[in-house]
């Protein structure tokens, strides 16, 4: 199993970034899928989890700024972020887990992980 993130980068204060993982080696519509961040000196947390038939979950702080979503026939998931914040500055790092129509919001519950990709926001 292969996950690789994409679209990271520095941006200011209140713009946009699209990150991507491109999944492999798995039946991808049948895991979820989440993005976790972790920030230096901070725990990983679950930022957006999304299960295999589409339900979604958002951590507070990013309510109504972020959006997940998957392709499946592409083997896909993204993680739209608009008016980011200088709080959302962190490695975000795609991560797949097995119970496939389960909201899991804690890290011990999924099974691959990616390398991650950094964002910084600046003012």
């Amino acid at each position: 199993v292969q996950l690789v993130e994409s679209g990271g980068g520095s941006v200011q204060t209140g713009g946009s970034l699209r990150l991507s993982c491109a999944a492999s080696g798995l039946m991808f519509s049948s895991y979820t899928m989440a993005w976790f961040r972790q920030a230096p000196g901070k725990q990983r947390e679950a930022v957006a989890v999304i299960s295999g038939d589409g339900r979604t979950w958002y951590v507070d702080s990013v309510k109504g700024r972020f959006a997940i979503s998957r392709d499946n026939a592409k083997n896909i998931m993204y993680l739209q972020m608009y008016n980011l914040k200088s709080e959302d500055a962190a490695g975000y790092y795609c991560a797949a887990g097995r119970r496939g129509m389960a909201i899991v919001i804690t890290a011990i519950g999924y099974d691959y992980w990616g390398q991650g990709t950094q964002v910084t926001v600046s003012l």
